[in-house]
């Protein structure tokens, strides 16, 4: 079992990566982790960088500083999170010196477009921003994946530093270099792999995280377990309640211990030839929903809860994984608080129910089809899946899937809209 002590934080990533390559799990299968604050490396060669975790890390300006080489920074956030906290961020970096510049984007999903992403590039040009600038991403998934993406095309790229603020970014986008704006017909479709100098995940944000929003980036903490990780499966069954409590020892845990997880398997696949699409477990499925409904109808994790359920029940017909591992994972989710199915009642809420019902109606099963056929994991022609098989804790990444199994799940989901409301 990992110490609570000095000696514990500093093993080094290298025999975590290879432990977890090797085994699956940490060194003497311990999950209960909990030390603060924590620091783990994403090994990339020289390319390396550390994921900061803990509380009130926003004040420790000295912590961010040393990241920065610069004089010129441009805190890249959103309305919401903007007056929030990138006051703070500002001030810590001037009382080092650093000229500080902030752009402001709208907040929600519809909005990652490549034009809105222009918005930061205006603003570094307008403030004269050299190779040598640093982007901030301060926010959530959006913020990072779009200030990212226009770090790693801004005079052919330039330092970025991730802030995430939420705990979907902290857990899963944040981490790993995928940075991207999203097409109309498709998610993620225009973007780069491109690793920020650190990433700075500071638990105190999510205190004013909306419930929907927390819940939202649970779907990708349950992700880890099942493609990969058991033990942390098991853990995510005992401590569910504590974790959406906000418990400060289970939210330092649970982002730890997904953050371990998407470092070891970047390490070993940086640009998703092989293992590192398995993280995307539920994400064909969701990706369809989200641009089938309408980008901003559904919040991201929400999707991939409906796809890891629509993934999990394929896995099932094709006798992949049993009916007692099927239920354990449609009951964690259930317990989460995510949809399980295209019933969202935040999303219903939000639009309205008749609106939200015509919505439903229009998302076809040709249509949910072609959706999945844009999915980047479309090779040759050929839709690849990620499915589960085996042991809790095992996945596949195949095309050997049967259409009509696949056509049966669908229909399961794409009933008639009435029937689902």
């Amino acid at each position: 079992m990992f110490g609570v002590n000095r000696a514990s934080q500093l093993i080094s990533l290298f025999s975590l990566v290879e432990s977890f390559i090797i085994n699956n799990k940490f060194p003497g299968g311990s999950t209960q982790l909990f030390f603060d604050p924590r620091t783990l490396n994403v090994d990339l060669g020289d390319r390396s960088y550390p994921i900061y975790i803990g509380e009130n890390l926003l004040e420790n300006g000295p912590e961010i500083r040393r990241h920065i080489k610069s004089k010129k920074a441009l805190i890249v956030t959103n309305t919401v999170v903007g007056p929030l906290y990138s006051k703070i961020v500002r001030e810590n970096l001037e009382k080092g010196g650093i000229e500080v510049s902030e752009v402001t984007l709208p907040d929600g999903e519809e909005f990652k477009t490549f034009d809105v992403m222009m918005k930061i590039i205006d603003k570094a040009m307008e403030e004269k921003l050299d190779r040598k600038s640093v982007f901030i991403a301060l926010g959530g998934g959006v913020i990072g994946d779009t200030a990212g993406f226009a770090a790693a095309i801004y005079q052919r790229g330039v330092k970025f530093i991730q802030i995430p603020t939420t705990l979907m970014a902290m857990v899963d986008s944040a981490v790993g270099g995928k940075t991207a704006v999203n097409h109309p017909l498709g998610k993620n479709m225009i973007g780069a792999f491109y690793q920020p100098e650190c990433v700075i995940a500071d638990i105190a944000t999510l205190n004013t995280l909306p419930d929907r929003e927390f819940i939202s980036g649970v779907s990708e903490v349950i992700k880890y377990g099942l493609i990969r990780d058991p033990e942390f499966f098991i853990w995510q069954e005992n401590n569910m309640a504590s974790l959406l409590n906000r418990n400060a020892a289970s939210l330092s845990d649970a982002i730890y211990l997904s953050c371990v997880n998407k470092a070891a398997v970047v390490a070993a696949d940086e640009k998703e030839a092989g293992v590192r699409a398995t993280l995307n477990l539920g994400h064909t499925f969701g990706h369809a929903i989200e641009a089938g409904l309408g980008y901003g109808t559904w919040l991201h994790g929400e999707a991939v809860g409906a796809g890891i359920s629509m993934a999990t029940d394929l896995s099932l017909k094709q006798g992949l994984i049993d009916s007692t591992l099927a239920a354990r994972i449609k009951k964690l989710l259930i317990s989460s608080g995510l949809p399980i199915d295209l019933r969202n009642p935040f999303a219903q809420t939000e639009v309205g129910e008749k609106a939200y019902t015509e919505l439903l109606s229009g998302l076809t099963k040709d249509k949910f089809l072609d959706l999945m056929s844009m999915d980047k994991k479309v090779s040759n022609g050929q839709l690849n899946l990620i499915l589960l098989s085996g042991a809790l804790g095992t996945s596949i990444i195949t095309d050997k899937f049967d259409p009509q199994l696949l056509d049966s799940v669908l229909d399961d989901y794409l009933v008639p809209a009435e029937a689902k409301i």
